[in-house]
């Protein structure tokens, strides 16, 4: 990757996927993205059985974009994804859903290394015009299972045995949504819980509402999406039932402040991911 003139940067190897961070002027980013696509493209062919053929597998990458950013790159009804797949030949797909612990979304480009090349230039055009808003929790791969989480202090701890090691990037997330997301405590006897202690350790009770289309993104495939907001917030997430005559979904959070409005801002960001990607149909 020298030839290119590109800084490069591979995350540690402990976990199922790893990200490739290129930094560095334009062209020579271009040049490093040719020079990973051909390499690519070479130990796939490399691991095919032998013999002649007749097409060429097409070479995959997968590219971590702010979510804010995402919007440019669809276009208004699809329009800029649209363009960019005729101009290139290559395929674009952008992700629905946030990668997990981050702000980031995952947009998937594949074809002939040349497509994809001319693909992230285009890209690239799009991204320097349109900044990101915002402040953006990267993704980073999970290297363990999922650990229970607490917030002591304004910090985020995950509990791995008998330890609790802090965790900076729940902490960010944490200190975005409590600058992003305050709540009204609606019913502080409810929960039973007053020991006289501060009150970011009080435990409160507070209800959104969600329009009936849009609860499911919520939940999640098995209830999957809605656990992972329990795990990251550290809140007690319940959804009630549909109500005969109402388009809405009562969501009552339990917890602390801090888990209060963690949860809110990871249901929030959930709610515009879905909306987002709707509106790109």
């Amino acid at each position: 990757m020298f030839q290119s003139g590109a800084r490069i940067n591979i995350s540690d190897g402990n976990s199922p996927e790893r990200i490739v961070t290129v930094t560095g002027p334009t062209e020579s980013i271009f040049m490093a993205f040719a020079l990973m696509t051909r390499k690519l493209e070479e130990d796939m062919l490399g691991t095919l059985s032998g013999g002649a053929l007749v097409n060429k597998p097409p070479v995959t990458l997968r590219l971590v974009v702010p979510a804010s950013q995402c919007g440019s790159l669809i276009g208004k009804s699809g329009n800029k994804i649209k363009e960019l797949r005729e101009t290139t030949g290559a395929t674009v797909q952008v992700a629905g859903d946030l990668l997990p612990n981050s702000t980031e979304r995952a947009v998937t480009i594949s074809g002939a290394p040349d497509a994809i090349v001319q693909c992230m230039r285009q890209i690239c055009i799009v991204m320097l015009e349109s900044p990101p808003k915002g402040a953006t929790i990267p993704y980073r791969p999970k290297t363990t299972p999922s650990a229970p989480v607490i917030f002591a202090g304004g910090q985020a701890y995950t509990i791995q045995g008998n330890y609790a090691i802090p965790n900076p990037d729940l902490t960010k997330l944490h200190q975005l949504a409590m600058q992003h997301t305050p709540y009204t405590p609606m019913n502080q006897a409810a929960s039973g819980f007053n020991t006289g202690a501060d009150a970011s350790n009080q435990i409160s009770t507070h209800e959104i509402s969600i329009p009936n289309d849009l609860i499911g993104s919520i939940i999640g495939k098995q209830g999957s999406k809605i656990n992972e907001i329990r795990q990251m917030s550290g809140a007690q997430i319940k959804i009630g039932g549909p109500t005969e005559g109402s388009t809405d979904r009562q969501v009552t959070i339990t917890g602390s402040p801090a888990n209060i409005s963690l949860a809110q801002y990871l249901i929030n960001a959930r709610l515009t991911s879905e909306v987002s990607g709707m509106a790109s149909m």
